[in-house]
C-alpha cells in the first residue's frame, strides 16, 4: 500500500463495511473527474484493485470490502445484490460522495447494475468488468447446480484450510488462471487468509457466496433495467479466458453480442491475453480498465 492509501470503517447495517481509499497524489490531489467506486467479485475483496489504483495516481478510488468478504466477513446476512448495492450508498453517504462512476468487476459488475437501478443519482458512470451481464446458465438447472456448474472449484475452496499464508500462495500458484504472478497477486492473496496458524481459510463466507450467487440468476427486478438505464456508452470488457483460464471465458462474445445488441448504449470490448481474473492484475487488462474509466469520465492517470 502506498501513502495515498487508507482503510475506514462505514457503519451500515448490522455493523461496519471496511473500506479501502486511495487518495489521489501530486499534482491530482484535486481530481478533474469523479470518484471511482470500484467493486469486487463475488470471493474478493478491495485489494483486488490495487494494481489498477497503482495505475491511476490522478483519481480518487473507493473500494469496500463487500458484506461477508475481506475484513467486513462478520456482518450479517441478508445477503443479496441489492444489499450490497444499498452498503455502496451509505460508503457514499459516509464520505461525503454525491456521486461516482461505479466500476464493477464480475459479481461486482451486477452490483454496479443494481446500484444503477436502486440509485441511479449516485451513478455518474459506470464501467463493467467481465461481470453484470445475464449468467450463461444451461437450461434446466436449479440455483444451486448453477452455481455448483459455474462456482465448483470457488465453493470448494471455502471449505478448505490452510496451515500458512505460503500454502494458501502455493495452492494459487498452481491455479491455471493465476500464472502471471505479481506482487499484487501476493497482496491480494495474503489479505484473504484469515484464521490461526494451522487453521487459516479464506476470508469470504459461504452463506454470503451460496445467497449472492442465487441472486445473480434471480436478478428480473432488477438486472434488465438497470442494464437498460447504464449510460450510453458504458463500457463491457470481457475477457476471452474464463475462470480456469480457459476459452471461452465466463461470457461468451456470442452470448455478450447477444446482449449488447439489446442494449446497445453498451461499448463491448475484449481485452486480449486475459482471463477472468488477470483482467485485474496485469499489464493488458489494467491499461483496459484504465482506458474504460476515462471513457467514463474518470481523472486521467
Amino acid at each position: 500500500m502506498t501513502d495515498r492509501y487508507r482503510a475506514v470503517d462505514v457503519p451500515v447495517r448490522g455493523g461496519d463495511l471496511r473500506v479501502g481509499v486511495w487518495e489521489p497524489t501530486g499534482d491530482a490531489a484535486e481530481p478533474a473527474g469523479p470518484p471511482v467506486l470500484a467493486v469486487h467479485g463475488i470471493t474478493a475483496s478491495h485489494r483486488a484493485w490495487v494494481t489498477v489504483a497503482d495505475r491511476l495516481p490522478g483519481a480518487r478510488i473507493v473500494a469496500p470490502d463487500l458484506r461477508g468478504r475481506g475484513r467486513s466477513n462478520q456482518l450479517p446476512g441478508p445477503f443479496g445484490i441489492t444489499a450490497h448495492a444499498d452498503d455502496l450508498a451509505r460508503v457514499l453517504d459516509h464520505l461525503a460522495v454525491p456521486s461516482a462512476i461505479v466500476m464493477g468487476h464480475s459479481m461486482g459488475g451486477f452490483v454496479t447494475v443494481a446500484t444503477m437501478h436502486r440509485h441511479p443519482d449516485r451513478v455518474a458512470g459506470a464501467v463493467l468488468v467481465d461481470g453484470g451481464l445475464p449468467l450463461p446458465i444451461p437450461e434446466g438447472l436449479t440455483p444451486d447446480e448453477a452455481t455448483a456448474a459455474i462456482l465448483g472449484p470457488v465453493q470448494r475452496r471455502l471449505t478448505m484450510t490452510f496451515a500458512d499464508h505460503e500454502a494458501y500462495r502455493d495452492f494459487f500458484r498452481a491455479h491455471p488462471a493465476f500464472a502471471d504472478w505479481t506482487d499484487a497477486t501476493t497482496d491480494y492473496i495474503d489479505y484473504d487468509l484469515v484464521g490461526e496458524p494451522g487453521n487459516f481459510h479464506p476470508a469470504t463466507s459461504f452463506e454470503a457466496m451460496a445467497a449472492d450467487s442465487r441472486a445473480q440468476q434471480d436478478g428480473e427486478d432488477w438486472l434488465l433495467p438497470g442494464l437498460a438505464a447504464l449510460p450510453t456508452g458504458t463500457p463491457f470488457l470481457r475477457a476471452p479466458r474464463g475462470l480456469l483460464d480457459e476459452e471461452p471465458g465466463l461470457f461468451p462474445a456470442p452470448w455478450v453480442a447477444r446482449w449488447a445488441a439489446e442494449f446497445p448504449g453498451m461499448d463491448v470490448r475484449e481485452v486480449p491475453g486475459t482471463n477472468h481474473y488477470t483482467l485485474l492484475f496485469n499489464d493488458s487488462g489494467t491499461a483496459a480498465i484504465v482506458g474504460a474509466l476515462a471513457a467514463a469520465g474518470a481523472s486521467p492517470a
